[in-house]
């Protein structure tokens, strides 16, 4: 079976793109330099990957689908060295794959699963130079929404306490096939230096977010009850009385770094 014959199965969220253009301005975004080590999230149908393989002579694609691995490996044949890691993308150690190296990442991502994949790279971020991603625009919105917006929340904190988020441009439905009911966006995550992110501990401040999100509708000192007393909100400029969605990222680190 060749790549364009695979038919998209609905259960793995895959929608592949095909428009050549939105695939240039992706290449364009991404800019692969000589030696980088690019590893790409769900190929799919090799719309990315093969105009890739060819630009930068050399890719890791990480591809749960079986069904594509060979036929991605027979598509690959002298365009460059295509590394296939078989796996489920929740399950990939990115730090050992890196193996000592930095990486850099791009991909559509199946948008059923998009937020576990990106909290799930967030724990390599430090093995990590950028990231290039297709997501679901509304999800691309609250990677990049800032204090006091409707849609500001714990995608937002967390991806923004350890990366610079920059949405980049939308995609139509009809980019793809099969096409989506919804808009997408891409968007570019650069992770800051060790020295700029300030936390303490990480499982800490996943905790305080978390809590501080789970239900919008309280107050910080409600939300937060049995994490954090209101001396310790007060003693980091947290007022008790607000709700999570008007904090800033910076007080969130401020906040689980007092309580260690």
């Amino acid at each position: 079976m060749s790549l364009s014959q695979h038919r998209h199965k609905k259960a793995l969220g895959q929608h592949f793109l095909h428009e050549r253009g939105i695939i240039e301005r992706i290449l364009r975004a991404l800019a692969p330099q000589p030696g980088q080590r690019i590893v790409e999230i769900g190929p799919g149908a090799g719309a990315l990957t093969l105009p890739l393989l060819e630009r930068h002579g050399e890719l890791t694609v990480v591809e749960f689908d079986r069904d594509l691995i060979e036929p991605l490996r027979e598509a690959a044949q002298g365009r460059g060295r295509l590394e296939i890691v078989h796996a489920d993308v929740l399950e990939v150690d990115f730090t050992a794959l890196a193996a000592g190296e930095r990486l850099r990442l791009v991909g559509n991502l199946p948008y059923n699963i998009s937020s576990p994949i990106l909290f799930h790279v967030l724990e390599h971020w430090a093995v990590i130079d950028d990231m290039v991603f297709m997501l679901q625009k509304e999800v691309v919105e609250r990677m990049a929404a800032t204090p006091g917006s409707k849609v500001y929340g714990r995608l937002s904190v967390m991806l923004q306490a350890y990366c610079r988020v920059d949405a980049l441009f939308n995609v139509p439905p009809g980019a793809f096939r099969p096409p989506p009911k919804v808009d997408s966006a891409v968007v570019r995550l650069v992770p800051r230096a060790e020295g700029d992110v300030g936390i303490a501990d990480a499982a800490r401040f996943e905790q305080v977010v978390r809590h501080a999100f789970a239900q919008r509708r309280k107050t910080l000192r409600n939300a937060l009850a049995g994490v954090a007393d209101e001396a310790a909100l007060q003693a980091v400029g947290i007022e008790p009385g607000a709700r999570a969605e008007t904090v800033p990222v910076a007080r969130y680190v401020a906040l689980a770094n007092h309580l260690l």
